[in-house]
Protein backbone atom coordinates (compact mmCIF):
# COMPACT_ATOMS: atom_id res chain seq x y z
CA UNK A 1 0.00 0.00 0.00
CA UNK A 2 2.40 2.43 1.04
CA UNK A 3 4.03 1.78 -2.48
CA UNK A 4 1.73 2.09 -4.69
CA UNK A 5 1.10 5.76 -2.78
CA UNK A 6 4.58 7.00 -2.95
CA UNK A 7 4.64 5.52 -6.72
CA UNK A 8 0.85 7.63 -7.28
CA UNK A 9 2.63 10.74 -5.55
CA UNK A 10 5.87 10.36 -7.64
CA UNK A 11 3.62 10.12 -10.94
CA UNK A 12 1.57 13.21 -9.70
CA UNK A 13 5.07 15.03 -9.27
CA UNK A 14 6.11 14.44 -12.69
CA UNK A 15 3.14 15.13 -14.40
CA UNK A 16 3.12 18.81 -12.20
CA UNK A 17 6.18 19.58 -14.16
CA UNK A 18 5.07 18.38 -17.00
CA UNK A 19 2.77 20.66 -16.84
CA UNK A 20 5.01 23.49 -15.94
CA UNK A 21 7.23 22.78 -18.57
CA UNK A 22 4.54 23.19 -21.29
CA UNK A 23 2.81 26.38 -19.97
CA UNK A 24 6.71 28.09 -19.65
CA UNK A 25 7.44 26.75 -23.48
CA UNK A 26 3.91 28.00 -24.77
CA UNK A 27 4.12 31.16 -22.59
CA UNK A 28 7.39 32.14 -23.66
CA UNK A 29 7.62 30.97 -27.67
CA UNK A 30 4.71 33.12 -27.95
CA UNK A 31 6.15 35.83 -26.21
CA UNK A 32 9.60 35.98 -27.77
CA UNK A 33 9.26 34.12 -31.34
CA UNK A 34 7.64 36.64 -33.28
CA UNK A 35 8.79 35.64 -36.75
CA UNK A 36 8.69 32.56 -38.83
CA UNK A 37 10.68 29.86 -36.86
CA UNK A 38 13.90 28.76 -38.92
CA UNK A 39 16.79 26.20 -37.47
CA UNK A 40 18.04 28.73 -35.72
CA UNK A 41 16.71 31.68 -33.02
CA UNK A 42 17.53 35.42 -33.74
CA UNK A 43 19.61 36.65 -31.16
CA UNK A 44 17.03 39.30 -29.89
CA UNK A 45 14.42 35.88 -30.06
CA UNK A 46 17.11 33.68 -28.01
CA UNK A 47 17.88 36.55 -25.43
CA UNK A 48 13.71 37.08 -24.64
CA UNK A 49 13.60 33.06 -24.78
CA UNK A 50 16.44 32.91 -22.00
CA UNK A 51 15.32 35.52 -19.69
CA UNK A 52 11.06 34.75 -20.07
CA UNK A 53 11.96 30.93 -18.53
CA UNK A 54 14.31 32.73 -16.19
CA UNK A 55 11.31 34.62 -14.73
CA UNK A 56 9.31 31.91 -14.99
CA UNK A 57 11.48 29.99 -13.08
CA UNK A 58 12.11 32.42 -10.52
CA UNK A 59 8.23 32.84 -10.21
CA UNK A 60 7.29 29.34 -9.72
CA UNK A 61 10.36 29.37 -7.16
CA UNK A 62 8.79 32.09 -4.86
CA UNK A 63 5.05 30.69 -5.19
CA UNK A 64 6.19 27.22 -3.86
CA UNK A 65 8.12 28.88 -1.04
CA UNK A 66 4.69 31.35 -0.44
CA UNK A 67 2.95 28.13 -0.52
CA UNK A 68 5.37 26.56 1.89
CA UNK A 69 5.40 29.29 4.53
CA UNK A 70 1.27 29.28 4.15
CA UNK A 71 0.99 25.73 5.21
CA UNK A 72 3.77 25.75 7.94
CA UNK A 73 1.77 28.96 9.63
CA UNK A 74 -1.65 26.68 9.49
CA UNK A 75 0.29 23.22 10.42
CA UNK A 76 1.83 25.49 13.28
CA UNK A 77 -1.43 27.34 14.56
Amino acid sequence: QQELSQFIEQEQAQARVQESVHKMTSMCWDKCVTGTPSTRFSRSEESCLSYCVDRFLDTSLKLVQLIQEQRNAAGGQ
